[in-house]
This record gives structure tokens, C-alpha cells and sequence, in this order.
């Protein structure tokens, strides 16, 4: 695979990732909400959520997702329902304490699976690696699941890089917003409005 390939995907993977998608949105949705340690931790739940969907991709799963409208429509429902889901959660929590102090107790680990499960419940990214992947794929090369899965990799990991950058910078908003005692005490309105807005992008999506 030559360089300028690569440098070609890679500026691309950057200027998509960049994009304000479901993805981005919830990694500053958990940042603003509680702190940049659960949007990394989501965004690395998110990150590994893209394994399943460049594996899909280069095994041609992605395909039959998006070939099958019933599939594609029961991925797309669910994952909508499970965000409005963590959107009406936040909106119950909406009196709640933000004081920096008392984030200590979160729990990572379901910040992990939440990022997981939000990513691979969404049928667009695969359908995404479908159409992207093979345009970078050098045909005299052979071997073109490989080159597909060291994209997908390469796609993983800039995003990583870029959503941990939004999830410090979303944590110094944050803290701006943490000195509005207004704004404070109802971070969970915000968390449950960007949730809310994700869910119903996913659920009015189309392939």
C-alpha cells in the first residue's frame, strides 16, 4: 500500500471524524456531563466498538446489513432506543449534584460497554466503512481484505487520538459551566438533550 494512500485515507479518516456524528457527540456529551476521564473511557468503548464494524466490512457482512432493509431497520431501532433510552435517564437525574468532588464514583467500566454497545447498535458505521474502505484499495495489490483491515485500524486509531482531544476540551467547557450554578445543577438536562438528539438522528437516518 503506498504512502500517499494512506496519507490520502488518513486525511479523509480526520476530516470524517471531525464531522459532528452520533459518535463525536456522545464522547462531549459524557465529557461536558461528567469529566474528560468518561469521555475517554467512552471513547475508547467506542473505538473498540469499531472492530466489529471494519471485521463486517472486510468480511462483507456490512453487505448483507445493508442489502437486508429489515436488518438495517432493527440495528437502526435499537440503537435509537437504547440512546433515548440513556437520554430519559439523564433527564430523571436532572436535580443531581455536579460538584467535581463527587464524579470519583463513576463507573467506568459501564462507561466502556455503553460506548460499545452505542457503536456497534448503529448500522451507519458499518455501512460508512462499506462505502469508504474499498475506495483505498489497491486492486493490483491483491489482498484486499488485508488492506481494508489496515485501514480500518488506521481509521481506529486517529479516531482515538481526536475523540481524546474533544474529551479534554469538552472538560474545560466543563468547568466553565460548572461556575453557573444555573447551568450546574442541571448538566443532565444538557447530557440527556445531546442524547436525545443523537438517538432520534440515528432513528430518522436513511441507508
Amino acid at each position: 500500500m503506498e504512502v500517499i494512500v494512506v496519507l490520502s485515507f488518513l486525511g479523509t479518516a480526520i476530516f470524517l471524524t471531525l464531522m459532528p456524528g452520533p459518535d463525536i457527540l456522545f464522547v462531549i456529551a459524557q465529557s461536558i456531563s461528567q469529566n474528560k476521564k468518561a469521555g475517554i473511557t467512552t471513547a475508547l468503548g467506542l473505538c473498540s466498538g469499531l472492530v466489529i464494524h471494519i471485521s463486517a466490512a472486510t468480511l462483507g457482512i456490512s453487505a448483507v446489513i445493508y442489502q437486508s432493509a429489515l436488518a438495517f431497520a432493527i440495528v437502526k431501532y435499537a440503537g435509537a432506543s437504547y440512546l433515548l433510552f440513556l437520554a430519559w435517564q439523564s433527564f430523571r437525574e436532572r436535580e443531581s449534584d455536579f460538584a467535581i468532588g463527587k464524579q470519583n464514583s463513576l463507573n467506568y467500566k459501564s462507561l466502556y460497554k455503553k460506548g460499545i454497545l452505542m457503536n456497534i447498535l448503529n448500522p451507519k458505521v458499518s455501512l460508512f466503512f462499506l462505502a469508504l474502505l474499498p475506495q483505498f484499495v489497491d486492486k493490483t495489490m491483491g489482498h484486499a481484505s488485508i488492506q481494508m483491515l489496515i485501514l480500518g485500524i488506521i481509521f481506529m486509531v486517529q479516531a482515538l487520538i481526536i475523540f481524546i482531544a474533544v474529551s479534554v476540551f469538552s472538560d474545560k467547557i466543563r468547568n466553565l459551566l460548572l461556575r453557573k450554578t444555573f447551568i450546574a445543577k442541571r448538566m443532565n438536562v444538557i447530557k440527556g438533550s445531546l442524547l436525545g438528539f443523537i438517538g432520534l438522528q440515528i432513528a430518522f437516518s436513511e441507508k
